[in-house]
């Protein structure tokens, strides 16, 4: 088992059952010009398709 990539812990989020979440893109900066809707949905969560959450496991777990 190798070391944990402390760059992606920081990322990502896994849950209990596995699942892999990150944080929407474009939240930094150019807020203006978007829509107070489209800003509160840049807040949540998003599941990461399986594919690029097994790579993300991978860089976590070792």
């Amino acid at each position: 088992m190798g070391k944990t990539r402390k760059s992606i812990t920081k990322r990502f989020k896994i849950t209990k059952n596995g699942k892999v979440l990150r944080r929407p893109t474009g939240q930094d900066h150019l807020l203006a010009k978007k829509s107070g809707r489209r800003i509160r949905a840049l807040r949540r969560w998003i599941e990461m398709p399986k594919a690029d959450a097994k790579k993300i496991k991978k860089l976590v777990y070792g």
